[in-house]
């Protein structure tokens, strides 16, 4: 039997997961670490942490599905996107901690390239607009304030790459620096549509073409793992970033096809096919997935806070244990209060894309308590997602295309979210029967270019809903509720 293995390095855990020759999952291993917040609105990660459980589960997940490294004909590497790692070349050692996308430490310097007219370029050649979000302005950050670190990278000792970048050096030994073109792509370093690094914008930022990886397709020949690891060499032959990796295994290959990822955020893609869509709602145009050397277009709509509003509730609050209990939380809540929640704990993201912001709660009575609290929490989510699809339905008008909502990660487990989320935006949201819909992305990817897994149509035949969940609310509701959500995101804007 042949075995993939898919490494889902994402924000606040690491994850490994085996799939069989029929892309059933059969094992697992997840680990946790550390978050650093070093200031307000900063987030780091030590990349030797994500080094460390990365090989971890993979030998956790191997051993619980009983199989050998011999038995693995590929392994499939999705990241949280943006993270930005600089490494010594000869060593492998970071130079600094992971600037992690949340991070807005970069907030005056995206002002200062904006106010000095650089954004339409920027937009133009990579479809990002100029934003902390994105890699480049957090890699000046550390070439900027790491002691020699720009005149080492000048010489060609310094390496940059996102967290797909770093661990492919790392399982090589340091023979492949490489990434793929959906982790370009959220690195507002990358020409999306020459399909190579931006010279110009690299000189404009004063970073070092040499430090940047090589760019290839989705599933490409990203190298082997180095022998001393699993006991036998393993080729890396998928990488795509979690979002699209997610949209790849939700099957939204047809222009038109939509799916929105709540994990510690939220990410909703739009299909747009070869032709890139330039959005006029604040929406980015970004590459969905790049094979035979033929990118795919995306719109893509970011929201920063998902999963992690939940993630307050329990550690900043403690309202909660577990995050499971804001589903019966919600259920309880008195239907009179409208208390409505704007997560703007690291500013806003699209359509608004402000940095400075910050969270805010409207709404509260005596009679709040946390049942309330879960509640607007999850409707945020709901509400978060709903500008999304405005600006999306603004951005690419094709007659007749009614697309309905593909929906994966973690919250998309509650029902109790998922039925508002079809209530708010009025229309019938998909959950699918497989939900590790980012790991099977990539192993997809993996496993296809390994000789292992069909062709795109075959895979897309081959996807299946659990459940369905369709719009219940009459509108006069819907609509009063999403104009409490506006009001009140305007207010925190306005603050």
């Amino acid at each position: 039997m042949t075995f993939i293995i898919a490494i889902d390095q994402g924000t606040t855990s690491t994850r490994a997961i085996v799939f069989d020759a029929t892309m059933n999952s059969v094992a697992s291993a997840q680990e946790e670490f550390t978050q650093h917040f070093p200031q307000s609105g900063w987030v780091e990660h030590a990349p030797m942490d994500l080094w460390s459980t990365t090989k971890r589960t993979f030998h956790k997940a191997m051993n619980r599905a009983g199989i050998t490294s011999s038995q693995i004909s590929g392994i499939g590497i999705t990241n949280q996107r943006e993270t930005v790692v600089v490494w010594d070349r000869e060593t492998g050692q970071p130079i600094h901690n992971a600037i992690v996308w949340q991070d807005r430490r970069t907030a005056n310097q995206c002002r200062i390239l904006r106010d000095a007219g650089h954004e339409v370029m920027i937009t133009e050649r990579t479809g990002l607009l100029v934003d902390p979000y994105f890699s480049s302005t957090k890699l000046k950050w550390i070439l900027d304030h790491v002691d020699g670190a720009r005149a080492r990278a000048i010489k060609g000792e310094l390496l940059f790459g996102t967290i797909d970048s770093f661990l492919i050096w790392k399982l090589t030994g340091g023979a492949v620096h490489a990434t793929d073109a959906t982790n370009a792509a959220r690195t507002m370093l990358y020409d999306i549509h020459k399909g190579r690094w931006s010279k110009t914008i690299c000189d404009l930022l004063d970073i070092p073409m040499k430090m940047l990886p090589e760019v290839k397709d989705c599933a490409a020949d990203f190298g082997q793992t180095h022998a001393d690891l699993f006991g036998h060499k393993i080729p890396i032959c998928g990488v795509a970033g979690d979002q699209q990796a997610a949209a790849v295994g939700q099957a939204c290959f047809e222009p038109g096809m939509m799916k929105s990822t709540y994990g510690t955020g939220c990410f909703a893609l739009l299909n747009t096919g070869e032709t890139p869509v330039v959005s006029q709602n604040r929406l980015l145009t970004t590459i969905a997935y790049q094979l035979d050397g033929k990118p795919t277009y995306a719109l893509e709509g970011s929201i920063f806070m998902a999963g992690a509003v939940v993630q307050w509730l329990r550690d900043g609050l403690q309202m909660i244990e577990e995050a499971s209990e804001t589903q019966a939380l919600a259920e309880q809540a008195d239907p009179h209060q409208n208390v409505v929640l704007v997560p703007a704990f690291v500013g806003l993201g699209a359509p608004y894309w402000n940095a400075e912001c910050r969270g805010s709660v409207f709404g509260l009575t005596r009679g709040t308590g946390p049942a309330e609290m879960a509640k607007a929490a999850l409707e945020s989510v709901g509400y978060q997602t709903r500008d999304l699809l405005e600006a999306m339905s603004a951005d690419w008008q094709v007659t007749g295309v009614q697309p309905t909502l593909r929906v994966d990660g973690g919250m998309s487990a509650s029902d109790w979210a998922m039925q508002f989320l079809s209530d708010i935006i009025a229309a019938p949201v998909d959950r699918p029967k497989i939900r590790e819909t980012t790991a099977l992305g990539v192993a997809w990817l993996a496993g296809m270019h390994a000789g292992v897994y069909p062709d795109k149509q075959e895979f897309a035949d081959s996807w299946t809903k659990e459940i369905q969940f369709r719009p219940t609310m009459d509108d006069v509701q819907r609509n009063a509720k999403y104009a409490s959500w506006k009001r009140a995101v305007q207010a925190t804007l306005t603050f």
